[in-house]
């Protein structure tokens, strides 16, 4: 009995959900056109997920099969009941338009004699557009979608021009990112061109005008009034904006964040830090510890709570460089952790000291909240048997009130090859925890973890696509960045909608080149770093194992193997590798060793003699380190069954997009 079979029998016997479900294996399969039709038909008709009968019948009709009946069911039941709806917003985008100062076309189509609709599809502004005349649906449409997709800010020497821009997000982005033309004392309006005045109509059902109309920041170009580009508001409008006076940017002026997540420790952050360092567009300043990080806004939001006047705000906040932004924040009304960032990062000398203040567009926030160390925990689902993800750091930030209340953030994350950041993280521990059991009485010692299983846990570069920290985010690998600096930093600043500045030619801190050169640190474009082994520190047992058990990362984001040699790995081998892991081990051992080394023995209350204590000791320490073994032969049984991973709520999780380089403007070959 196939599967139809089932689905069928199970809907006669009224197992409705099951049905649905058997329905629904249909549909993903490669079935036949008319077993997808009852499949989508009757998931629709019995409360199923109306989202996978839509983009059945969308893609069954783009394929040509059963159109007579399919579009008069896609008209019924998804279009006509949102008709009014659609209707009713075109017109009243025509009727604000129509009075509205710089679009100069008001020959606005009927609503009926649009060349084309939107087929509503969900509720948060998405839609399938349909094509009459070429008998077709288009792809899904989410006007919201929280993705900036141009480069709209490459070139501030002039206004912004943008070409054919119908996301309500990207507008309103556009609205709340460049500055009044009054704050800047000069012609600083929002181009907008659109090749097809009938195309722009139809889009017009789908858009709320409204709010991006009050402050008359855009100018609509439409076809060849592009000509006109840029206008003279002096001689067109009688206006004339260099009698302004250039104004400072104020903290609810400052929207978007650029997050710098931290993929694992020593992972090149910092040389990425030094490149947007003194940047004219970006409020920066050096990693914050995330903890520290929270400490501080909870400690200005309580001087600032408890500040009876202007003049007691003024000496709560009298450490800070720039007074005007503290009687900013006291005149500010329902204050939020963002605005206490911004303005902690506007006070700052070091954070602004590359600004232009002058810009036609408000900075942004170039943050990079820091870790120790980023730690995952892998779990298995019972129930489905899929590998569960859980990262409490990315918890943090993903709950933290700062985030959540910039509306707008672009993401990016550098990676270097696992096997070279392992080894300079063990070096780094093994450093700490010398230097701090130094002065240590034992009883509070440092100690190097299993950095080998933190390793191959860490999945900071698998995302859910759902997730709005990551819904505009790009992978930037560090070798690149070292190699070929001009291919990476053009296309990052690309991505980040920046410009791509003489700053970002040079690695600096607070506008010094090159800070902290010397020692192990390899300054500025130095590739030393990129092909650094780290010898004493990681050995090819381990480095065979950290390749294979993330094997599916390497290939992806085009790193080539240098250890792991294809062989098929099962239990066995695992448990060969782990005999093997003698360098970790080694520095495991020792620093573990100082703490069983103060630790007491007792046996019924009573301390045992130095000699069976130090025997006991050594005992525990060796319990440890076997306890390590047997969690690492655990943990690898389970990611040998697949790399395949869900978040909480068992959606799967996917690879964070890689940034691709112009090859034009390859120095060197690409790095593998």
């Amino acid at each position: 009995m196939n599967i139809v079979e089932i689905a069928r029998k199970l809907a006669a016997m009224g197992e409705m959900e099951d049905a649905i479900r058997a329905y629904t294996l249909i549909i993903g399969q490669d079935s036949d056109p008319s077993e997808k039709l009852e499949a989508a038909a009757y998931i629709l008709q019995h409360g199923g997920d109306y989202k996978i009968s839509y983009t059945c019948f969308r893609d069954l009709y783009n394929q040509g099969h059963f159109r007579e009946e399919i579009l008069p069911l896609m008209i019924k039941v998804f279009y006509e009941p949102n008709i009014k709806l659609l209707q009713g917003r075109y017109e009243r985008n025509c009727k604000l338009l129509k009075k509205y100062p710089y679009l100069f076309r008001k020959d606005f189509l009927p609503f009926e004699d649009l060349p084309f609709c939107f087929f509503p599809f969900d509720d948060q502004s998405g839609y399938v557009p349909f094509y009459p005349e070429e008998e077709r649906f288009g792809d899904y449409v989410n006007f919201k979608n929280p993705v900036i997709s141009q480069n709209f800010f490459h070139d501030l020497e002039n206004p912004i021009l943008a070409h054919n821009v119908y996301s309500q997000y990207e507008l309103e982005y556009l609205r709340d990112n460049v500055r009044r033309s009054e704050d800047v004392a000069l012609e600083n309006h929002v181009y907008l061109h659109y090749t097809d005045w009938s195309v722009f109509c139809t889009y017009l059902q789908c858009l709320n005008l409204r709010p991006l109309l009050e402050e008359e920041k855009l100018v609509f170009l439409i076809e060849d009034e592009e000509n006109q580009y840029p206008l003279d508001f002096k001689e067109c409008f009688g206006i004339d904006y260099s009698q302004y006076s250039l104004q400072p940017v104020h903290i609810r002026e400052i929207t978007r964040l650029i997050w710098h997540t931290q993929l694992s420790t020593h992972n090149g952050g910092d040389f990425f830090n030094e490149i947007f360092d003194f940047h004219p567009n970006l409020l920066v300043l050096p990693s914050i510890m995330m903890g520290n990080m929270k400490d501080i806004l909870d400690n200005y939001r309580e001087a600032m709570d408890s500040a009876g006047s202007l003049s007691q705000a003024m000496q709560n906040f009298k450490a800070w460089e720039d007074p005007r932004r503290v009687e900013e924040l006291y005149r500010m009304k329902n204050r939020t952790d963002k605005d206490y960032l911004v303005a902690m990062y506007l006070q700052s000398e070091q954070a602004t000291a590359g600004l232009d203040p002058a810009s036609r567009i408000a900075p942004a926030v170039f943050f990079q909240p820091h870790f120790p160390n980023i730690i995952y925990s892998l779990s298995v689902e019972p129930k489905t048997g899929k590998t569960v993800l859980n990262a409490p750091n990315y918890e943090e930030i993903r709950k933290s009130p700062v985030f959540r209340n910039f509306k707008y953030i672009k993401t990016f994350t550098p990676m270097r090859r696992f096997t070279t950041s392992h080894g300079a993280t063990v070096r780094f521990m093994y450093w700490s925890a010398q230097n701090a059991n130094k002065t240590s009485d034992g009883k509070s010692a440092t100690v190097v973890s299993d950095a080998i299983s933190e390793r191959i846990f860490n999945r900071s570069f698998m995302i859910d696509p759902d997730d709005r920290l990551y819904k505009d985010s790009i992978l930037v690998r560090f070798e690149d960045g070292k190699l070929n600096p001009t291919a990476v930093f053009t296309a990052l600043a690309a991505f980040l909608d920046l410009p791509y500045t003489e700053s970002m030619t040079y690695c600096s801190e607070n506008g010094e080149k090159d800070p902290t050169p010397g020692g192990d640190y390899a300054a500025g474009f130095d590739p030393s770093t990129v092909y650094r082994t780290y010898d004493d520190f990681i050995n090819d047992d381990e480095r065979y194992f950290i390749e294979y058990f993330l094997r599916d990362a390497y290939e992806y984001y085009g790193y080539s193997f240098h250890y792991y040699d294809g062989a098929p790995v099962d239990e066995a081998r695992v448990k060969e590798l782990i005999a093997g892991f003698t360098t970790v081990n080694r520095y495991i051992r020792e620093t573990w060793k100082r703490v069983f080394e103060h630790a007491q023995v007792s046996v019924n209350g009573e301390r045992v003699s130095a000699e069976e204590e130090q025997k006991m000791q050594e005992q525990m320490l060796d319990d440890q380190m076997n306890s390590f073994d047997a969690n690492r032969l655990a943990n690898a049984k389970i990611l040998l069954g697949s790399l395949r991973f869900v978040n909480k709520r068992n959606q799967p999780l996917r690879m964070m997009k890689k940034l691709e380089l112009n090859p034009a403007l390859l120095e060197q070959p690409l790095y593998h």
